[in-house]
Parts: C-alpha cells; sequence; structure tokens
C-alpha cells in the first residue's frame, strides 16, 4: 500500500461548529476514508481511484448559507499523509482510565494503554463517536464474551474489549487498508484473539456474539440492523453510533422493530452513541 496515491481535500469551515462535523459525515458517504481537524480547517483524505472531478458540487453541506467554505485539493503520497497524521495526532484518555497514543508518544500509568498507528483509519479516539463508544465498552462486562466489532477501522474498540477481557473477537471492515492497519495494531498490542477480517454484514453468516459494535452512519446501520439481530445472543448487548442526535429517533425505531430494548445513550457534540439490548 505504500504507492496508494491520495487526494487531499483542505477546507475552512466558518463557524467551525457544528458546521465542520456536518461535513465530515457527509464526505465519509462520498468515500473520503479520514480526517484531520487543525483550528478552523478540515482535512479530508480520498483515494485518487475513489476520486472524480467536481464530486463535491452536490454536496448539501456545501450549500448550506448558514455557512461558509472555501477549500483546495492536491495530491499526495500515502507516506506524505502519515507525515501529516503524525504533526497532529495527540494522546487522549478517555474516563481517567484508558489511553489511546501512537507509538511515539510516552505511556503513562493507566490501567488500559492502547497503541494505535491510525493511517488512513479511522478510529484514534479522537472523534466523538469512538470516544462515545470506548466509554460504552468500560462500562460494560465483557468478561469472557464474544465480541463483533464491524465497521473496525483502527480495531481500537476490539482491541479495548479484548483487554477488558472477552476471550473470542472478530473485527470487520469493508476497507482494505483498514483491514491491514487493524491487522497491525492487533499485533502492536498483543491481542492475539481478535480475528480480523475484509468484509461486510456477509461474513455474519451463521455467527452469534454477546456484544455487537457498529460506529459507522445511519444509513448503513439501518440497513445491516437486521444481520446484527441474527447474529445477537439473547441478552445479548448491540452498540450503535455514527449518527447525530436528531436520527436516534429513526435508528431506536428500528431496533424495536427488531424486538430490540433501547437502554441508554451517550451525547457528544450532537453525535449520539446508543446502547440497546435483545
Amino acid at each position: 500500500m505504500s504507492d496508494t496515491v491520495y487526494m487531499e481535500y483542505r477546507f475552512t469551515v466558518e463557524p467551525k461548529d457544528p458546521a465542520s462535523d456536518l461535513l465530515i459525515a457527509e464526505l465519509g458517504e462520498v468515500g473520503f476514508e479520514s480526517f484531520v481537524e487543525e483550528d478552523d480547517d478540515v482535512l479530508a483524505y480520498i483515494q485518487k481511484t475513489e476520486w472524480y472531478e467536481g464530486m463535491l458540487k452536490e454536496l448539501p453541506i456545501l450549500h448550506n448559507h448558514r455557512y461558509k467554505f472555501t477549500y483546495y485539493y492536491k495530491e499526495i503520497e500515502q507516506e506524505n499523509w502519515n507525515a501529516t497524521w503524525e504533526q497532529n495526532f495527540q494522546p487522549i484518555i478517555v474516563d481517567d482510565i484508558c489511553m489511546i497514543r501512537a507509538p511515539f508518544h510516552e505511556a503513562i500509568d493507566v490501567k488500559y494503554d492502547i497503541v494505535i498507528e491510525p493511517k488512513m483509519s479511522f478510529g484514534t479516539g479522537h472523534h466523538e463517536t469512538t470516544h462515545m463508544m470506548l466509554q460504552h465498552i468500560l462500562q460494560l462486562d465483557v468478561k469472557g464474551k464474544t465480541v463483533l466489532d464491524i465497521g473496525s477501522g483502527t480495531g481500537v474498540l476490539a482491541i479495548l474489549a479484548g483487554m477488558r477481557g472477552a476471550t473470542t473477537i472478530d473485527a470487520i471492515d469493508i476497507d482494505n487498508w483498514c483491514y491491514l492497519n487493524a491487522k497491525e495494531n492487533v499485533e502492536r498490542n498483543k491481542i492475539d484473539f481478535i480475528s480480523v477480517y475484509e468484509g461486510d454484514v456477509a461474513l455474519l453468516e451463521g455467527k452469534k456474539y454477546d456484544l455487537i459494535i457498529a460506529n459507522i452512519n445511519r444509513n448503513i446501520l439501518l440497513a445491516d440492523l437486521p444481520s446484527y439481530v441474527k447474529s445477537l445472543n439473547a441478552g445479548g448487548v448491540l452498540l450503535l453510533s455514527g449518527f447525530y442526535t436528531e436520527d436516534l429517533e429513526m435508528i431506536t425505531e428500528k431496533c424495536t422493530d427488531l424486538a430490540l430494548k433501547f437502554e441508554k445513550n451517550l451525547e457528544r457534540n450532537n453525535w449520539v452513541a446508543a446502547k440497546y439490548v435483545n
């Protein structure tokens, strides 16, 4: 993958909140893979093979008169992107007991020390959805449980579940780069009982889990919920994120139709991470 070519977009956003989050969500839906936030700017990355001239013309957020956007783009090599995230990736601490850091950050004394090299993958803990999903996992008793992390990105959620005592864990992502990156991060954190797969919900056929974690986006969640429920053991827990506060009712209605019970949700800057029980 060292010869992968990406397009880098630099957006200047005014006002940044909540426009930057809305922008990132819409860019994700058209194929952008990773994002870096710098002051008033948002950097967004898409593989050149997935890019075409004028692909952002129909993006609704860019036509919203409440916000002002300016942007430009350029072609970059993969190694240049890695240098960018290294400059911007700061370690984070979740609930005072879980640290997410890169290999070049110094470790501190916390219960769960997770070392992640995200490269082009989503899931450093910085985004609100990943942060809240980490919080949910910290609050759950996962010891001895079977776990699925679908849309796993860097694998950080699967890794935390492993550190907290889950015994069998599958991590699945449709993106090849995420698949390779999650394998690296699983090995780096020495959680050798996490199986990493490249694919989608088709891989769930015939499998059962006590906990399913899905941090993707609203449309994919709505489409794939029946497959999640089919693979969820009786009494199992489903954690969903990647959507906004205003989408919670729609997600919960779909879950209720599938006989799941809403238990609670976390909110962070208009993003939601919800817990449902089978």
